[in-house]
């Protein structure tokens, strides 16, 4: 074959390779960059353009700090001379997670590779970008729904728990009662027993059969029945919602008062879980107001037509604008002893029993106050259907 010939062959053959170099190089869905020992960038493809907003010709021959944070960038430099010195590999064909600085500032996660080549012109390094932001938004979100699977866990431990635990005080507790009982029938029948005597066992049976009352009523709470919709005592169900929700709140003069209509009409609802709603604004109230020199919590009821209306308000530092949005919302509470479900329920229980519950206007600094409201006569199509505390609706929220 002629020389003119081959040389026209390795040209044709070459002209090729760089063809099929140059497309590869500006099709990769990765992001590729090539820079010489002095950290220039020689090469810069479109997939980079999109991830870092600069083109090819911005940062062609300049330096490749450019597009990285300015910890990477300050360093960068340094790292390459010391490699170049030394031999020593701490990223070339190993690959990490890294950041990149897109041009309008924005730092984000990339995943870098980097490889070597030797050309007649120096060192040349190749850099494969891949943006991980996406990979982060999916991680994220997988995380979120780990941490809401432990919350429902937890809550399903809590109500196994409190069963166990309300089941197995019952029965000393009971014992106890009968013991009491039996004294203060023998004490009764003793004529030369001091008055003060029979009157402190006549205390302790009253307390030990309010303790016993409280004790079913947590088991009620706790217990995985289904909702019985019956008559209710309003007055009768929020005094023992504020008899519950003192528990734990520490000695002193009790600042949970109560206000109450006269003649209110008895609810169609369940009232496990009116009791559970009512307790749990109480709690988060209490908890409100806890560090405040002058506590005041109040439960009024009344009616507004055919509607009963519980308003739980406090006199704490109300609720945060930032977080008025997404209060009803599930596994967004921002208290650290709760699992973020509590207002949601309630909320989702109100709304089977065919009411509401909603966080009220308040002027700034006067606390904050929710309603309650719940028909007097529900709607007979309601009368059947399954109160769903658990909705994932975009109404639920924190505890």
């Amino acid at each position: 074959m002629p020389r003119d010939s081959v040389i026209d062959h390795d040209e044709e053959t070459a002209g090729e390779s760089d063809a099929r170099l140059t497309s590869v190089f500006d099709t990769a869905a990765d992001g590729i960059v090539v820079i010489n020992d002095r950290g220039q960038v020689l090469a810069f493809n479109k997939a980079c353009e999109s991830l870092f907003g600069y083109e090819a010709a911005d940062l062609l021959g300049r330096n490749v700090n450019r597009i990285m944070p300015t910890e990477y960038a300050a360093a960068h430099d340094q790292y390459l001379t010391n490699y170049l010195e030394t031999g020593e590999k701490k990223i070339i064909g190993i690959g990490r997670e890294v950041q990149g600085r897109h041009k309008d500032g924005t730092v984000f996660p990339i995943e870098l590779s980097v490889g070597e080549a030797s050309t007649p012109v120096g060192r040349q390094f190749i850099g494969i970008l891949r943006d991980l932001r996406s990979r982060k938004q999916i991680e994220d979100r997988l995380a979120r729904a780990q941490a809401q699977l432990l919350h429902m866990t937890r809550i399903s431990a809590l109500d196994e728990m409190g069963a166990a635990i309300a089941h197995e005080l019952n029965q000393p507790l009971t014992a106890v009662l009968l013991y009491l009982q039996s004294v203060s029938r023998k004490a009764k029948a003793d004529s030369s027993l001091d008055p003060f005597i029979l009157e402190v066992i006549g205390k302790a049976v009253r307390e030990a059969e309010r303790a016993s009352e409280i004790i079913q009523r947590m088991r009620q709470l706790v217990e995985k029945k289904a909702p019985e919709r019956q008559t209710i005592d309003v007055v009768e169900l929020a005094r023992n919602c504020l008899e519950m929700a003192e528990l734990g709140s520490g000695e002193g003069p009790s600042f949970l008062h109560s206000d109450f209509e006269p003649d209110l009409p008895p609810l169609q609802a369940d009232p496990v879980q009116i009791r559970q709603i009512l307790i749990n604004l109480l709690r988060n109230a209490r908890e409100a107001v806890a560090d405040l020199p002058e506590r005041k919590v109040i439960l009024s009821v009344g009616k507004n037509e055919d509607r009963i209306e519980f308003r739980v308000k406090d006199n704490g530092p109300g609720v945060p604008d930032d977080l008025v949005d997404t209060l009803f919302r599930a596994f967004t509470g921002v208290k650290q002893k709760g699992v973020g479900l509590g207002l949601a329920i309630s909320r989702s229980i109100a709304q089977n029993h065919g009411g509401d519950l909603r966080l009220e206007n308040v002027p700034k600094g006067c606390g904050a106050s929710f309603l309650l409201t719940l028909p007097v006569d529900p709607p007979a199509d309601l009368s059947d259907k399954p109160l769903n505390a658990f909705s994932t609706d975009d109404h639920m929220g924190e505890d």
